[in-house]
């Protein structure tokens, strides 16, 4: 969690220093391009401000209201920040390119905008190879795209697309700038706009669908589930273990139920030993699954040849 927040004040750091610098670059140079680019780095600032309360409010402790915890907070304001870089930056950015290739404005000195985005190169790449080194050393040995999809923690992805977005977008504009102010084609800066915007809307939709899914609550991996399973069924006193079904309510904590048919010959107390038994050993094992609830059920081996019944 800590090196997430390190990527996280890292880009608000970089975003706030040129926001404003690009709406006056834009009002100077009449840009829609650059304005478009003031609108992206206004909603990254925003972006990482929800991002930290969504991290702060993830921490609150368990209480009667909650008795799981706040955890699933993270994936809520991580699902609403798809959402601003969907409407605000992907929106209003195509909505300035559109209405600029319409009506071409000729556009002024763009020296503003060169010296503004020479900065902002510095600073959102900066930010970009602090939030990717941050993520390599959490990927191990899965590839990036792996380590996005089976990440359980929003932050530390959320920051790395966002920081890769900008510097596409910076690099968008400033070519297009710079064809349109060599060749004197006007309609050239609302293209950038439109591209950016098209980048934004892309990036927001594969975030809005990853944070959805954690949002849904997704569960624990194949690999775990086979080794729980593995756990449970090793037990002396367990004849089977019926179901499975977890869900990861923060990117530290796994709730996990356990439906178990134990051997009949056990009374009370010893299906009772038996349940304290699995959970401290599912625990130790796994320092994740902060919840384990277990219920015993019955399993009739079988009633035909080819069949058995689950109870």
């Amino acid at each position: 969690m800590a090196s997430s927040n390190k990527s996280i004040y890292a880009a608000l750091a970089a975003n706030l220093l040129i926001a404003l610098t690009k709406f006056a670059a834009g009002f100077f140079s009449n840009s829609a391009a650059m304005v478009a680019e003031g609108v992206h780095s206004v909603v990254d600032t925003a972006n990482q401000v929800l991002l930290l309360f969504g991290l702060h409010q993830s921490r609150k402790k368990p209480d009667a209201k909650h008795p799981f915890g706040y955890g699933k907070e993270l994936y809520f304001y991580s699902f609403i920040v798809s959402i601003l870089i969907f409407g605000l930056g992907g929106g209003v950015s195509i909505y300035q390119g559109i209405a600029h290739i319409i009506t071409p404005e000729v556009p002024g000195n763009p020296t503003w905008n060169y010296a503004v985005l020479g900065m902002s190169v510095i600073f959102e790449g900066s930010s970009l190879l602090i939030a990717a080194k941050e993520f390599n050393k959490l990927r191990g040995e899965l590839s990036w795209w792996q380590a996005i999809v089976k990440s359980k923690d929003p932050s530390t992805f959320l920051v790395l697309f966002e920081d890769s977005a900008a510097v596409i977008g910076l690099v968008i504009v400033a070519v297009c700038m710079f064809i349109g102010h060599t060749y004197h084609i006007n309609y050239l800066d609302g293209l950038a706009s439109l591209l950016v915007g098209l980048v934004l809307i892309f990036v927001s939709i594969i975030l809005a669908r990853e944070s959805r899914s954690l949002l849904m609550g997704e569960g624990i991996g194949a690999t775990t589930k086979k080794h729980v399973i593995e756990i449970v069924e090793q037990d002396d006193d367990v004849l089977k273990l019926m179901h499975l079904m977890s869900t990861y309510q923060s990117p530290t904590e796994v709730l996990l139920m356990l439906i178990i048919s134990f051997k009949s010959d056990l009374d009370t107390a010893g299906i009772n030993n038996a349940i304290i038994r699995i959970r401290n050993r599912v625990k130790d094992e796994y320092g994740l699954i902060h919840f384990v609830i277990i219920q015993p059920d019955t399993f009739m081996e079988k009633v035909s040849p080819n069949m058995q019944l689950y109870v």
